[in-house]
């Protein structure tokens, strides 16, 4: 018994649908930029957070230093933590320093940072150091004092970052 046409053609089907789904979704894909994307004006610069309110009574608090450069940004968190964990050289008697990298993007009042756990001298941090590493990702909310100080309050900490503008500075866009 012969098969009908239809049937001989369902193996190909499967194939065409295939790629005409690939065609349709990789249509809305491009290319990323050649250039950096200038960012946020107002952000252009370092901030600063000096001190977190009651810190003297808190176990444990982070204090960043933030620097916006076009689309990207580089964070130092200087730690503190008054638990005892033992003999842990990483700690170094209850500080110590993270770094991160990677950029930004802004929607409305929400401030997007993606990227990557990095070194002192910010490149990427390998898995086999102290603390974290790989991927960072963080939202904030944002509110603006003033041209100086803004107020940047995590999504996922309830601490809010109170950070003073200490150097403006301006987007010049670089090839990547």
């Amino acid at each position: 018994m012969q098969k009908p046409f239809a049937f001989r053609l369902l193996p190909f089907t499967s194939k065409v649908a295939f790629c005409f789904l690939l065609f349709a979704f990789s249509s809305s894909c491009w290319f990323n930029p050649n250039m950096q994307t200038p960012g946020q004006s107002y952000l252009q610069g370092e901030w600063q957070q000096d001190s977190v309110t009651n810190q003297k009574q808190l176990l444990s608090y982070s204090l960043y230093h933030i620097k916006f450069s076009c689309d990207s940004f580089f964070m130092s968190i200087h730690s503190f933590s008054k638990v005892d964990n033992g003999v842990d050289t990483c700690m170094r008697s209850g500080q110590w320093m993270e770094y991160t990298r990677g950029v930004y993007v802004q929607t409305n009042d929400t401030l997007h940072l993606k990227g990557q756990f990095a070194n002192a001298d910010f490149t990427i941090k390998d898995d086999k150091g102290c603390f974290r590493s790989g991927d960072y990702a963080e939202d904030f909310k944002m509110s603006k004092r003033s041209d100086s100080l803004i107020r940047f309050v995590s999504l996922t900490n309830v601490i809010p970052i109170d950070a003073r503008l200490i150097k403006r500075t301006t987007c010049h866009p670089k090839p990547l």
